[in-house]
């Protein structure tokens, strides 16, 4: 039996997913985005350890409140970090009929193996992947994320190939990823995807500021404000959102 570490867990989750989520966040992230309000996920094997079958128990509790659309969202962190994890987890959610989404933003991805089959596994108890592309620039996520996005759209065109349904996110930032440039060349490459259901752009914010001086870390992006609804609108008009 796999050992999950868990950070947090959300009862009533109603952003992270189709209806009503039991939302669980678990340790662990590779990347260091610049604007990431939750720097206390980042270490790996941090939080509270848990089997998946102690975890479905206390998820299944809520199942009554979920109704047709509801299920159980995996978030973080970077939950791909915890595959053989989620492979159990997710087993045992389909086993009591649970609708499953996992919250990522793909910098595990590889198809190298071992991990692509574990991968494959994992999809195949999937129902939706909720993906969050940071840049589409891969020079630009290098600069905001300490690490490359080729393989994390390298994940998208492989999750359109096996029609796996996706809702794809991306926050944007002023001065960052806030430039009609970098989103046009997104909503082509979101144009190109086949699997893709919802894209939702996830206005920047400040909240996690007080965490970083909390945990002694450098918080990159203090002078940078929120960005104000005409620039929200902008980037929805050219991703397609309506």
């Amino acid at each position: 039996m796999t050992t999950g570490y868990i950070h947090s867990i959300e009862t009533f989750g109603l952003v992270d997913g189709p209806g009503v989520r039991f939302i669980v966040f678990l340790s662990g992230c590779a990347l260091r985005c610049n604007f990431c309000h939750n720097p206390d996920t980042w270490a790996l094997k941090t939080g509270t350890p848990m089997t998946a079958e102690e975890l479905i128990k206390k998820a299944l509790r809520y199942k009554n409140y979920w109704g047709e659309d509801g299920g159980l969202t995996v978030s973080g962190g970077e939950p791909l970090l915890q595959t053989d994890f989620l492979i159990e987890l997710f087993k045992l959610a389909k086993q009591n009929g649970v609708h499953t989404v996992i919250d990522t933003a793909g910098q595990p991805f590889t198809r190298e193996e071992p991990y692509f089959s574990k991968f494959n596994e994992l999809m195949e108890l999937t129902d939706l992947l909720l993906l969050d592309i940071k840049h589409i620039d891969d020079e630009e996520h290098r600069r905001i994320t300490g690490m490359t996005n080729k393989n994390i759209l390298d994940m998208a065109k492989y999750l359109s190939d096996i029609k796996k349904p996706v809702w794809i996110r991306h926050v944007l930032v002023p001065q960052w990823s806030d430039n009609d440039e970098y989103l046009e060349k997104l909503a082509a490459f979101i144009d190109g995807l086949e699997n893709v259901e919802r894209v939702e752009v996830l206005p920047y914010h400040d909240l996690g500021m007080a965490k970083y001086e909390k945990l002694g870390i450098e918080y990159k992006l203090k002078d940078i404000r929120p960005p104000d609804e005409e620039r929200i609108k902008n980037a929805e008009k050219i991703l397609h959102i309506h």
